[in-house]
């Protein structure tokens, strides 16, 4: 071995050496707790976060000493890395073990460093092998560096697992050491240096840099294939719906509308609005929604569907109307249908998404204020007419939405009618599927994700309900990293890689959500009615994401409460292939409306028609 490649193991290895010259009982009782403490950081990386820093920092500051005091160390360019390592290993350990959700950015920097230093080396001297791996070795750290700074919630899972096992490696090495010095009846002692290395160990030496350097290239360049394929899979959200300084006064007011450039139902046009709502606080917003208008002429008002979509994710991008396939029957049940019967169909995307402002996830009146103002802004149409007689359809989060539609409807829009309520696999009871999924045998990782998009949101719209009160302080950035990302782009992979690997670590105080002001908030945004309209509800036997048992309960509460209703459970049916073409529960629900909408249930006939024929609730 030259001085070259005793260098670069001196940087890296320095602490290690000394703890391996130890007494065998010490290299034993170290070697357990080694082991122990890389298994803590493997399997358990977010509680441990704090430990990992002080780990990280403590091993960058062994490196930057080892690089000063190495036959180098007085050469400027080392010297100055040697201090970059030690001053950037006591902020990791000290400043950064203080605010956790910095420790990805600080990895990052430290990686991006490293890279540095290592393409220097590869500039200054060493043979052709070991430039070339250098090389290799600080152009993969620095792409490493910025992907870290671009996925900061898996980067920092990953550099846990890595640091955790090199530190089990290490620990079962030092066991072994000891085991050995204890067989042998003493202290082992240093090895003697080296022979000089033979021309063909040269050769086999500068082929595994090579292999190395190989690898090195390949793996940096497909992190950055990636990198590219998920950010160019996330959603654009155009200038359409960036709102003008200036609005119109009031809520349900039309700002513009264009085209929608998506695919379309037959015989039907599309056009996506912008108009004035108020947010889940009551203060002036700015939302969006698609508009799908019969083509066939009708002399007549035309009834209006509200469709309340499901779960997308929370951020700006996980609009619905910036998809291509939003207003076809695979997005909106029975589209086609509602179109042959000469309905408008108002597909809100709440505020918060498309345009600026907070998203209203599960928080009800958000939600429901956004449906309605998108009616009163379709109703500013020159060439539309609508009717007071309207329906309102929603799906899992959408279910939560229509509810709430229907409950302030008569109070927020008056001048809107609402006929019949329509649910499938509604997310009717937020506090009580937070208690579900909370439980001992609940999702796992499911909450993980489940608990970024409802945290988020509700943080950011109530002042009280703070994340560091409900998540660990390692798992802050992760949750808000999730909570940025659409169902719809390649990047939910991330969150769905990053929830599993956390879903045994238990990194968000899972016992607490339904408590403190989180559990009140979701309490005030659980739908009480009355709605005093016919409502259907349906659901699948193995749903996957709901709980079933939730559907049951809520039926059995609107029965209580007098509600009419309508109940259908799909045999086999999950989640998301009950509101699908071909749905057996689909031509149900458009029966039940259509006559919901056409009858007169004020009369005693309609309502008595109505009941007997759709009514299912006991007695």
């Amino acid at each position: 071995m030259n001085s070259r490649d005793r260098g670069w193991r001196a940087r890296w290895a320095s602490l290690p050496r000394l703890i391996v010259r130890a007494p065998a009982p010490v290299l034993l009782v170290v070697g357990v707790i080694v082991v122990a403490l890389g298994l803590l950081i493997v399997f358990r990386p977010l509680t441990s976060l704090l430990l990992l820093a002080v780990y990280i920092g403590a091993s960058a500051v062994a490196a930057g000493i080892a690089e000063l005091l190495s036959p180098r160390g007085s050469r400027r360019w080392n010297r100055a890395f040697g201090i970059a390592w030690i001053v950037g290993g006591l902020a990791v350990a000290i400043w950064f073990g203080q605010r956790l959700d910095l420790l990805p950015a600080a990895l990052a920097v430290l990686l991006i460093i490293a890279g540095v230093a290592s393409l220097g080396d590869a500039v200054l001297r060493g043979t052709v092998s070991q430039r070339v791996l250098y090389l290799a070795w600080g152009g993969a750290q620095i792409v490493f560096g910025v992907l870290a700074l671009t996925w900061p919630d898996v980067s920092v899972l990953v550099v846990a697992v890595l640091f955790g096992a090199r530190t089990v490696v290490f620990g079962v090495s030092l066991i072994t050491r000891g085991i050995r010095a204890i067989v042998a009846g003493g202290r082992e002692d240093a090895a003697a240096p080296p022979a000089p290395p033979s021309r063909a160990r040269r050769t086999w030496a500068a082929v595994g840099r090579y292999a190395v350097a190989l690898l090195l290239v390949i793996t940096a360049a497909g992190g950055s294939w990636l990198n590219g394929w998920l950010a160019d899979g996330a959603p654009v959200v155009d200038a359409f719906y960036d709102p003008p300084a200036e609005v119109p006064d009031g809520h349900g007011r039309l700002i513009r509308s264009d085209a929608y450039q998506g695919a379309a139902p037959a015989g039907a046009t599309v056009r996506r609005i912008l108009y004035t709502t108020r947010s889940s606080i009551g203060d002036p917003a700015v939302a969006s929604a698609l508009v799908i208008v019969p083509d066939e002429p009708s002399d007549e008002p035309r009834p209006v569907v509200i469709w309340n979509h499901g779960t997308t994710g929370v951020a700006r991008g996980c609009a619905p109307s910036l998809a291509g396939g939003t207003a076809t029957r695979w997005a909106i049940p029975d589209v086609d249908r509602a179109v042959a019967n000469g309905w408008v169909v108002v597909a809100p995307d709440y505020t918060g998404q498309g345009a600026p402002g907070d998203f209203p996830y599960l928080i009800g009146r958000g939600e429901a204020r956004s449906a309605l103002d998108a009616v009163l802004a379709a109703g500013e149409f020159d060439d539309l007419t609508l009717s007071p007689r309207t329906l309102v359809w929603g799906h899992s989060q959408g279910g939560h939405a229509a509810l709430w539609t229907t409950q302030i409807a008569p109070d927020y829009a008056p001048g809107i009618d609402v006929r019949g309520t329509a649910v499938l696999a509604p997310a009717a009871d937020p506090l009580a599927l937070a208690e579900e999924l909370a439980a001992p045998d609940g999702a796992g990782a499911l909450l993980t994700v489940m608990v970024s998009w409802v945290l988020v949101p509700y943080s950011e719209t109530y002042a009280d309900v703070k994340i560091e009160d409900y998540v660990a302080s390692g798992a802050r950035q992760v949750v808000r990293e999730m909570a940025q990302r659409c169902l719809s782009e390649p990047g939910v992979v991330v969150s769905a890689l990053t929830a599993l690997g956390l879903s045994e670590d238990e990194p968000i105080a899972v016992s607490d959500l339904t408590t403190g002001a989180l559990g009140d908030r979701l309490a005030d945004n659980v739908p009480e009615g009355p709605w005093a309209t016919p409502i259907f509800v349906g659901w699948g036997s193995e749903d996957e994401v709901l709980p079933t048992v939730l559907q049951r309960r809520l039926v059995t509460q609107l029965c209580d409460s007098g509600e009419r209703v309508m109940d259908w459970v799909v045999p086999g049916g999950h989640h998301q292939d009950i509101l699908q073409p071909g749905s057996e529960v689909l031509p149900l629900m458009l029966r039940w409306s259509e006559t919901v909408l056409e009858a007169d249930i004020d009369t005693p006939e309609g309502a008595q028609r109505a009941d007997r024929v759709f009514d299912t609730c006991p007695g």
